[in-house]
């Protein structure tokens, strides 16, 4: 029997007035299938489901993809997917245009005329929108993790250590506690360079009276958790203070006012509008937040072009932030689910000023 993704997905491909579409994209294949390994591709049509990929995996594909036909390819993977299109009677192929490549373009083409190729725009990524429960579940234990890795790493926050290894020691505890990786380079940014939106842990040394912003997340069982902190290592000075505020504040306002059939622009407002009546909007140059899953951005987003309109089972991240060049910056972010009437906060470290010794 299919599975619930293939019925929806196959709705998707009748409207695009396709005959089959081909999944290239390996986070989409696994959305699929449930196939973790790293080569294949993934044909449906209204009729069949298949999974076609190489010899390393003839074992591992059935246990994995239980409700596609599993097909191992030969030397070519698009000459045994040319033989399964003529048996199943495709003449319009869908292909993902965001993962296809002009030059992968040229070789599919080439490959299975005269197959006739349509491009389709993000018509997986749009079912993988809505989480369904398992999907929740997963990211909720993604978030514990991330959680429990900012308790653990506030003991290791001090003058005289380096960027670098509070990275280090993050990474290391998720992994411990049962991550796969972390689902991006970890930011760790101090003083001056916490002004850096996405300041990737460098060799700078921490030092006293600063702010060391965080942001991090777990990869975990094939999704993502993203969680910023912001502490003050020494003594705060009114500066640190007053734009951590700001920013707590406008977090706090758009988590209590996110509600279904708010698009992303709406969404973005709530934080935008806050930060920039305290006269700090210029040094907010980023959205609210982003779409969050099996990968670190996904749609939809809130932001300033933010069109989506959110609905139930939608996950996003709420992130504002004020950046002060030379001074430094605070970020505030948690991962939510969009409920059917407002939102459930996945992510749970306290968000006062914590300042460390």
């Amino acid at each position: 029997m299919p599975n619930d993704r293939v019925v929806r997905l196959r709705e998707s491909i009748a409207k695009s007035e396709g005959d089959a579409l081909l999944v290239t994209h390996p986070v989409n294949r696994r959305y699929l299938t449930g196939f973790t390994g790293s080569s294949g591709v993934v044909l449906i049509t209204a009729d069949h489901a298949a999974l076609v990929t190489d010899f390393r995996y003839k074992e591992q594909a059935p246990r994995e993809a239980k409700s596609f036909q599993v097909v191992e390819h030969g030397p070519s993977l698009y000459e045994t997917v040319a033989v399964l299109l003529k048996q199943w009677n495709v003449g319009r192929l869908l292909i993902e245009e965001q993962d296809v490549t002009y030059a992968a373009y040229r070789n599919i083409e080439k490959a299975l005329n005269p197959v006739q190729l349509v491009m389709s725009e993000g018509i997986v990524e749009k079912l993988r929108m809505i989480k369904d429960d398992g999907e929740l579940e997963i990211m909720q234990q993604a978030a514990e993790l991330a959680d429990r890795a900012f308790e653990h790493i506030l003991s290791f926050i001090k003058p005289g250590v380096s960027e670098k290894s509070i990275a280090l020691e993050l990474e290391v505890f998720m992994r411990s506690q049962g991550a796969t990786s972390s689902s991006f380079d970890t930011i760790v940014a101090s003083g001056e360079r916490s002004a850096l939106p996405h300041g990737v842990a460098s060799d700078r040394i921490i030092g006293r009276d600063e702010f060391v912003k965080l942001d991090y997340g777990a990869y975990y069982n094939g999704y993502c958790s993203d969680i910023t902190r912001t502490v003050v290592v020494g003594k705060p000075s009114d500066k640190h203070r007053e734009i951590y505020d700001i920013v707590k504040e406008a977090q706090q306002y758009a988590l209590d006012h996110l509600v279904p059939g708010m698009t992303g622009r709406e969404g973005d407002a709530l934080t935008r509008d806050i930060i920039t009546r305290y006269g700090y909007g210029e040094y907010f140059g980023h959205g609210t937040g982003h779409g969050l899953g099996m990968e670190i951005h996904e749609s939809p987003r809130l932001s300033l072009t933010g069109d989506f309109v959110l609905a139930p089972g939608m996950t996003v991240t709420v992130e504002p932030g004020i950046y002060l060049p030379g001074f430094g910056g605070v970020r505030i972010e948690d991962d939510i689910v969009v409920t059917e009437n407002g939102i459930r906060i996945l992510t749970k470290s306290p968000k006062q000023l914590i300042v460390l010794d």
